[in-house]
This record gives C-alpha cells, structure tokens and sequence, in this order.
C-alpha cells in the first residue's frame, strides 16, 4: 500500500490540514529556541489532540455516554496522526537536506 493511500485510509481528509499546520508550528518552536528539540513531539501531539476535539466535538451529535466516548478516542487517536504526519514531514525534509 502506497504511503498517501494509509494516510487517506486513516487521517480523517478535513484534518490533513492540520499536519501542515502542525509542522510550521513545530518549525517556529525549533527556531525560537525557548523548548529543548525533545519535547516538540509532544507539545504538537498535545496541540493536536485538543484541535482535532474540537473538530470532533463541532460535526458531532452527542446521543449519550458511548458517542462521548467515541470522540474522545478520535479526537485522540487523529491528534496523535497528524501530529506523527508533522514531525513525519520534518524528519524526511531534514534527512533530505543532510550531505553524505
């Protein structure tokens, strides 16, 4: 299976917008040079999660207890994605500048 064929199959097509979104935020961080490199995974994997709940939460009826709990787990689930697509996108940019 080709590499964009897995992302379309489990990145929701509306919050692929987020990666790109994601990678220019990390970019600032790095460059601002006020959080060690380390924990740019996370804050964006964190970043990700709580705009992708939001995503969810607006184009979700919430029926009860079991429709909460499914956004939950994919706001959490597609906030990890994307933000594992940013920093998928970094690291292959950054490889690519690199000289052997």
């Amino acid at each position: 299976m080709e590499f964009l064929e897995v992302i379309k199959e489990y990145v929701r097509p509306e919050l692929l917008v987020l990666a790109v979104v994601l990678y220019f935020v990390g970019k600032g961080i790095k460059n601002s040079e006020t959080i060690k490199d380390k924990y740019i995974p996370i804050i964006l994997g964190i970043i990700g999660v709580v705009i992708s709940a939001i995503y969810v939460v607006a184009t979700s009826d919430i029926a009860g207890y079991q429709s909460v709990l499914m956004m939950i787990f994919t706001s959490i689930v597609q906030g990890i994605l994307v933000a594992g697509l940013a920093v998928y996108a970094n690291e292959n940019i950054t490889q690519l500048k690199k000289e052997e």
